[in-house]
């Protein structure tokens, strides 16, 4: 149970009161009409970890005057002058630049492949539990950060492709590759990978193509799964063979190579694993 007034969280059962305090995130209620009760804030702006000091900046500013106007004594001025070279040393900290350079890097990338709030959230907590572990010195901080958001893209279940994260960042495809790799093995995760059906809407907005041949692509791609051609494939490439056999089936001429230039597949990739779906599916794909 809860005790609103001294925001003490306490066991029903044992008695037992817990040492972190509940915090109450709600707005004042000191105001005297509705509107001033919802504008009252009870704090300032939210706490986010891909700020450098995660929004909990101190500012000293260089008056040598009090909060009523009035100058400080000499002691006073001596200690803040120290304050501020400890304060003004402290951010120009290495630890402090590699951040500054990659959450900067990351609202660029963020926002050229739309990436939900969430999503950067945890791309940077991720990235300062890298940097907790010290394995950025004398590698690239791009790359860190690529494969970062692509290692988060997949354990948030975000269909963001290799390729797409190394066009946003400028990276190397392989070089985010070989990071990611390492990355996975240092921090002991395995994050599953992409089903098709996740790149289906995209490919066929892309592609103009209709409603009718993209639920046929959905059909296709679940047929695949159960006849076990999905295993060990490429999930783009899977989605885009899938969509350009649905186009087929129902008669829209949607060629190959605008199917590849939107999805990023090869012709001769979607072609192979085109052929694949329909030697494994038999006669079962119908329009």
């Amino acid at each position: 149970m809860t005790d609103l007034n001294t925001g003490e969280i306490a066991c029903t059962n044992c008695g037992v009161v817990l040492s972190e305090r509940a915090v109450d995130s709600g707005p004042e209620s000191l105001g005297m009409s509705g509107e001033e009760y919802q504008a009252n804030s009870r704090v300032g702006r939210k706490i986010s970890l891909k700020m450098i000091d995660m929004g909990l900046s101190t500012i000293i500013e260089s008056k040598d005057k009090d909060a009523t106007g009035k100058g400080l004594s000499n002691e006073n001025k001596r200690m803040f002058y120290r304050l501020r070279m400890w304060d003004r040393n402290s951010r120009s900290a290495n630890s402090l630049k590699s951040f500054q350079k990659a959450f900067t890097m990351l609202d660029g990338i963020s926002a050229k492949l739309g990436l939900p709030e969430p999503v950067v959230e945890q791309t940077a907590y991720l990235f300062r539990k890298i940097a907790a572990k010290k394995i950025l010195a004398g590698r690239s901080t791009a790359g860190i950060l690529c494969a970062t958001i692509y290692i988060t893209c997949r354990m948030t279940n975000t269909p963001r492709t290799l390729q797409d994260v190394a066009n946003a960042g400028n990276v190397n495809k392989k070089n985010i590759q070989r990071t990611y790799r390492f990355l996975a093995r240092e921090l002991d995760i395995t994050p599953e990978i992409y089903h098709p059906t996740e790149f289906v809407t995209r490919i066929a907005k892309a592609a103009d193509i209709s409603e009718k041949t993209e639920r046929l692509a959905f059909r296709i791609l679940d047929l695949s799964a159960r006849n076990g051609v999905l295993e060990s494939k490429n999930p783009m490439a899977m989605a885009a063979a899938a969509t350009y056999l649905a186009s087929v089936k129902n008669n829209e001429k949607i060629s190959q190579l605008k199917i590849s230039k939107v999805s990023g597949i090869s012709a001769v990739t979607i072609r192979d694993r085109t052929k694949e779906i329909l030697k494994k599916t038999g006669g079962e794909v119908n329009g």
